[in-house]
């Protein structure tokens, strides 16, 4: 099994100045409920890794322009590090108990999907107050004939829309047609799942930022077999969606600032 290293590729903003960070510090700078690190993490495992979370979360805080409690979610959300993940999986968002898991050694570039499953989940009873626990966003958007009005609502509405339909509004986009074409690939019911659609279009938002590169956050959207295969975005809809990405949280950034 391959070894948590500190070795991951990654341009921005110096937020540590050289210092330590523990999980304890992630946990009270993005308001994460609780944080969890598994009994089989050595010291060593636990420092890389902190080191490697709180950077990241830092860049997306970043990226989007928002205050770095966003993250987690009005401390509702919870993560999870070497415990409670899913074998083989780098990472994993459990909508049952509200928990971001990251596993030890399975991988990188997962975080900022696996976060904004974590971010549908969470943000739907704003936009449908009548949803169910356990209800995304992204596939309540697909069900619900009109959401809670609300300029922040109509924005996200907007890049869901623009996800699943072509600019006309009125036949599936190309992109949620790829989608399909992968799962008839891989004879599965995945990759056209609206929920994961978003993810990947989220992650491929952040992954393209000019001057920000975090491997650890997010990695694969450009060269990887998924990429080729048509797994993410056209640069055309990418560039899209970015507009509604950067301005629904910029906004959410400053009426938290308020």
């Amino acid at each position: 099994m391959a070894r948590l290293t500190s070795d991951f590729y990654r341009q921005g903003p110096d937020y540590r100045f050289g210092d330590q960070i523990l999980f304890e510090d992630i946990k009270r700078t993005f308001g994460f409920k609780t944080i969890t690190v598994g009994a089989w993490v050595t010291k060593e495992e636990r420092f890389i890794a902190a080191n490697l979370i709180y950077d990241s979360l830092a860049d997306l805080t970043q990226i989007l322009n928002v205050p770095p409690e966003v993250i987690g979610l009005r401390k509702t959300l919870s993560l999870s590090f070497g415990s409670g993940g899913q074998k083989g999986v780098q990472a994993h968002y459990d909508s049952n108990g509200k928990i971001l898991a990251l596993a030890k050694n399975a991988g990188t570039g997962a975080l900022a999907h696996e976060w904004w499953h974590a971010f549908d989940h969470y943000i739907c009873k704003f936009l449908y107050p009548k949803s169910q626990y356990f209800d995304f966003a992204s596939a309540s958007w697909l069900t619900e004939k009109s959401f809670h009005p609300h300029p922040l609502n109509e924005v996200l509405s907007n890049f869901y829309k623009h996800c699943f339909l072509d600019d006309n509004g009125q036949q599936v986009s190309q992109y949620f047609k790829q989608s399909i074409s992968l799962d008839k690939t891989y004879n599965q019911n995945y990759f056209s799942r609206p929920q994961e659609m978003t993810a990947r279009a989220f992650e491929a938002c952040i992954g393209h930022h000019n001057e920000i590169k975090n491997h650890y956050l997010v990695s694969g959207v450009k060269k990887s077999n998924l990429a080729k295969q048509g797994g993410f975005p056209s640069k055309e809809l990418r560039e899209v969606l970015e507009q509604y990405i950067y301005r629904y949280f910029n906004a959410l950034g400053t009426a938290l600032h308020r």
